[in-house]
């Protein structure tokens, strides 16, 4: 039979080929059976299922994507736990076992500088001392202040001694703790990273404390506030002791301390207000003690607006030593602080009021001592102060005028710090003449170099880049530039290659005009006169005085290390204040913020414009 192929090819159907699968199966057997087997291949049938009992069969692990046999699977997962194990182990003893840091960079010559001016203030201090002081010569003194006084009979004890001598003057005094609290209220992150914020308040309120003394400070109405304790004049031949006649320790002074009170001082009061002000505000975390302090300042700034007149009559011990010129830059300056410290807009409507400017001398732009900013002149000051506000809050109307005056006299007060516009001699060395060639020049260069870094990180923080000096624009790299040449002049870069902050560098002052310092530390009580033999020795002062910087060099640069010349050798409280506070702003402190603490001071003004009411909700038919 045929089939067709269906490629094109007959196809023959044999009988045989239709058999079934089982029948061609059950054929092949039989001839396998009918074949001759090898002994090999007859073990293999022969054997059944008990003979492969002795052999292991393998095992594998199921993946899922993979089989894997378990031998290796196990081998592999234990490396891999031991691996882990043996790194975890390495890695604790790494941590565990004490290894060396690379140490952190040492602080920049302003940051060691600032440590040592610090101290000056420890050095200073009257009354009973706290154990911590670190002053190892220095010791309790003038624990009867006030109490001895016949006509004040309270306590006065405490607070600062003004120079070399032991005279307590409020004045300078009060304007130093001024400007200590306002470089902690703009700077207090760097004071935290170098360790000495707790230092710094802790000063700032030994001076408060002592202030708070001064007037009755539980009043919101007084009628008098005290000037000074102790008496300098020795101008009349006398030759009854006082505090610049004898040459002494103050903790050996036995004299009488004469008190002197004012009933009309405008200026001092607005300086005291601004003090307390001030400090209030660094100490606002404290809420009792903030407090106080500001009620205090309320008073003294009431007091200084209503009893008009210059603390310092003419030939009086406070005439002689620190004469206030005018009280009007008082008013802006403490106005302003007040403003700050309280919120109260009517504090910062005296401190604008166009007439106020005017007569503290904001557009006196003749004067030689235009811009110069010191114990006395706090207008520049003020006007710094006032920019800030307008720089970052903006009041607007009605102090927008005032603001903007007392802005741009700061850009002029800036522009008359550089040597292009000749507003100012400067020595061979650099030294700005501030006071035109006039004796303790360093005073008013640290000053004019904290107004100069301070408004350039204003600047800065308000993402201006600088300043116009009439049609030229300056950066703020200028005014650091400025700030740093006066300060590296007062360390060591200067002619004489000599550092004017006793303690710092490797050639320094040794023989500042200064009692404590001057006499040594021996036991023995040294009488009115019997300090004289140490005032007028060559001998360098036995008992370093760190951190003081000296009245300064001459117009020409040169120094005379004499201890009897007050012109070249003594330091002053309000000197070291302008010098810290220098220091701390242009100091290269890494602390991750702004140059300055943009909102601290304004935490007590209450927002500038009201808060727009909620929408209202929505409709409802």
């Amino acid at each position: 039979m045929f089939g067709r192929d269906p490629w094109g090819g007959p196809l023959e159907i044999s009988n045989a080929d239709s058999a079934t699968d089982d029948d061609r199966s059950r054929d092949l057997d039989r001839a396998a059976l009918m074949r001759q087997l090898d002994e090999t291949q007859q073990s293999w049938l022969l054997a059944g299922p008990g003979d492969q009992a002795g052999k292991k069969k393998k095992r594998y692990v199921d993946l899922g994507c993979v089989v894997v046999d378990r031998k290796i699977f196990m081998w592999t997962v234990g490396t891999i736990l031991g691996l882990g194990v043996f790194i975890g182990f390495i890695m604790m003893i790494v941590k565990l076992v004490p290894h060396k840091r690379p140490p952190p960079p040492p602080p920049d010559q302003y940051t060691q500088a600032l440590h040592k001016a610090l101290m000056f203030f420890n050095a200073q201090r009257s009354g009973p001392l706290p154990k911590h002081n670190g002053v190892s010569w220095r010791g309790n003194s003038c624990m009867k202040d006030g109490l001895s006084d016949s006509t004040v009979r309270r306590s006065l004890v405490g607070g600062f001694y003004d120079a070399g001598d032991a005279i307590k003057f409020n004045y300078p005094m009060a304007w130093s703790m001024t400007m200590l609290s306002w470089s902690v209220i703009e700077y207090r992150a760097k004071y935290e990273a170098i360790g000495e914020l707790d230092h710094i308040k802790e000063l700032i309120k030994w001076g408060t404390d002592y202030i708070l003394k001064t007037f009755n400070s539980s009043a919101d109405t007084i009628d008098r506030i005290v000037a000074q304790v102790g008496v300098g004049d020795t101008s009349k031949g006398s030759s009854q002791p006082n505090d610049h006649y004898c040459w002494m320790r103050p903790e050996d002074i036995d004299y009488k301390r004469p008190v002197t009170e004012c009933h009309s001082c405008s200026d001092l009061a607005s300086e005291m207000a601004a003090a307390l002000a001030a400090a209030s505000i660094v100490f606002k975390d404290s809420k009792t003690y903030s407090d106080k302090l500001v009620k205090g300042a309320k008073a003294l700034y009431k007091f200084g607006r209503l009893q008009r007149g210059r603390y310092s009559p003419n030939g009086s011990d406070q005439a002689i030593f620190y004469n206030s010129t005018s009280y009007w830059d008082e008013f802006v300056w403490g106005g302003a602080w007040m403003y700050f410290a309280t919120g109260n807009n009517s504090y910062l409507t005296v401190a604008t009021a166009p007439g106020m400017a005017k007569h503290a001398g904001a557009y006196w732009f003749g004067s030689p001592n235009y811009g110069v900013f010191t114990w006395d002149d706090k207008l520049p000051g003020a006007q710094v102060l006032l920019s800030r506000l307008r720089l970052f809050l903006s009041p607007g109307y009605p102090y927008e005028e005032i603001l903007r005056t007392f802005h741009n006299q700061t850009d002029n007060v800036m522009c008359s710090y550089l040597p292009l516009f000749n507003s100012f001699n400067f020595t061979k060395g650099g030294l700005i003449q501030l006071n035109h060639g006039r004796p303790q020049p360093l005073q008013y260069a640290v000053n004019a170099a904290f107004l100069a870094s301070l408004y350039s990180d204003y600047l800065e923080a308000a993402d201006t880049p600088g300043w116009y000096c009439g049609p030229n624009f300056y950066t703020t790299e200028v005014l650091r530039k400025f700030a740093r040449s006066q300060l590296d002049y007062i360390l060591g870069k200067n002619p004489l290659k000599m550092s004017y902050v006793v303690g710092f560098g490797n050639k320094y002052p040794k023989r500042p005009h200064h009692r404590g310092a001057s006499i040594p530390h021996n036991g023995v009580k040294y009488g009115c006169k019997g300090g004289y033999k140490w005032r007028d020795t060559k001998k360098a002062n036995p008992n370093i005085l760190v951190g003081a910087m000296v009245a300064g060099p001459d117009r020409r640069d040169g120094y005379k290390d004499v201890r009897t010349n007050y012109n070249y050798t003594e330091p002053t409280l309000a000197a070291n204040a302008g010098l810290v506070a220098a220091l701390i702003s242009i100091s290269d402190i890494k602390t991750g913020r702004f140059g300055i603490d943009k909102n601290t001071i304004f935490s007590a003004i209450p927002p500038m414009f009201p808060t727009p009411p909620p929408p209202p909700s929505a409709w409802k038919p």
